[in-house]
């Protein structure tokens, strides 16, 4: 069984604990903490007055009561929409009323103090967003607890031009050869893929932890999943369910 880089493998929450709370919010992010998370996966936007927001989508349309784009829409006027209402489902409202989109800033006031781990996945690539996440991160003395993520390798490239040193994570969801040799063509500490793709290419956990390069599949809710991918020595969990994750890795000798 091959060992995770960090000595066990760690469980992220997927929006928060996302799957019992409205993703993407306060309630999301502390519920998971109080889950016994090691970190949590988040994903950023610009405002249209330059604010980042937390939110996966650039429409708030599919995630609260209102519609309209994140990058047309001032913080003030996203603030009015409830996210605890989200793809015309009400059952979050009863339990957790009115829930705005937090910004980054409000995340990591709340968990800086926790010790947790962020990843941050970048919607975008603006210079704007890459430097004010860089620096949110230098104000919290969270540096050396963010990754960033993103399906646009280009911007990840990017982002080390803006500070050469931040840990960064390519997200795939096919296949890409030798994907241990890529990432450290681009500077990437870790790799995030659909973890369906540690099954196509079994070796992938093996090659990359030659190259200190860590691997944090995602989105993982089974539990057999959780179990296998435990067992292959992942480093870390990427998952809505942050409680079973805690309990099937805790269960397995990693």
């Amino acid at each position: 069984m091959e060992k995770s880089l960090n000595g066990r493998t760690l469980v992220w929450a997927h929006r928060g604990a996302s799957a019992y709370a409205p993703e993407n919010t306060l309630p999301a992010f502390a519920l998971a903490v109080e889950m016994k998370a090691d970190g949590v996966e988040l994903d950023v936007h610009l405002t249209k007055d330059g604010e980042v927001l937390v939110c996966h989508n650039d429409t708030i349309n599919d995630t609260s009561d209102k519609s309209g784009r994140i990058p047309d829409m001032t913080l003030a006027e996203i603030r009015e929409a409830n996210f605890a209402f989200r793809y015309h489902d009400t059952k979050y409202t009863d339990k957790y009323g009115f829930v705005t989109a937090p910004t980054l800033d409000e995340v990591y006031e709340l968990l800086a103090p926790t010790g947790l781990t962020v990843n941050v996945e970048l919607k975008s690539g603006e210079d704007e967003l890459l430097r004010r996440c860089i620096r949110l991160a230098e104000e919290y003395r969270m540096t050396d607890k963010v990754y960033y993520s993103d399906f646009n390798h280009v911007d990840l490239m990017r982002l080390h031009e803006v500070s050469p040193d931040v840990p960064t994570a390519p997200l795939y969801f096919h296949r890409l050869g030798k994907v241990w040799d890529y990432a450290g063509l681009i500077g990437a500490s870790a790799i995030h893929p659909d973890f369906g793709q540690l099954y196509e290419v079994p070796e992938t956990v093996r090659e990359c932890h030659a190259r200190g390069i860590r691997v944090n599949p995602w989105t993982v809710d089974s539990e057999e999943h959780m179990k296998k991918l435990t067992e292959l020595g992942v480093d870390a969990l990427i998952t809505d369910l942050p409680d079973v994750a805690r309990r099937i890795v805790e269960g397995v000798d990693n």
